[in-house]
């Protein structure tokens, strides 16, 4: 299985589609078999969802996404788990042991700034 992390400076990034990377997984049998840096191709609408399933990912983890995307990976059928806080690396154990859940979304819909497309507004912080 592979699984994508939206990742920013080793952290997860809490705008899936304006972080500069991400972190791909191969996992088999909770081991780590591979992992790569993949960076984000470009913040563009159904770009990033058509990019990870092309890569093969079945689930996408970051801190915040929004509506559009999550419909695109639904219609895709990749699994996408948000509102994910930590670093990259607490949050692969999580994963492996099976105790990583999805939280809060880190974003309101139509905010977000950074990383190419400047917005006006976001919920957190700096």
């Amino acid at each position: 299985m592979k699984i994508a992390i939206a990742t920013d400076s080793g952290m997860v990034s809490p705008h899936f589609g304006r972080c500069p990377e991400f972190t791909i997984l191969e996992v088999d049998r909770n081991e780590v078999l591979n992992k790569e840096p993949f960076i984000n191709p470009g913040h563009e609408p159904g770009l990033i969802p058509q990019v990870m399933k092309d890569k093969g990912v079945s689930c996408v983890i970051t801190g915040g996404v929004g509506e559009r995307a999550r419909m695109i990976f639904e219609e895709l059928g990749i699994q996408l788990i948000g509102g994910v806080a930590g670093s990259v690396e607490s949050v692969i154990n999580e994963l492996l042991n099976g105790t990583l859940e999805a939280g809060k979304n880190t974003c309101d819909p139509g905010q977000g700034k950074g990383y190419g497309v400047e917005k006006k507004s976001c919920d957190h912080g700096e």
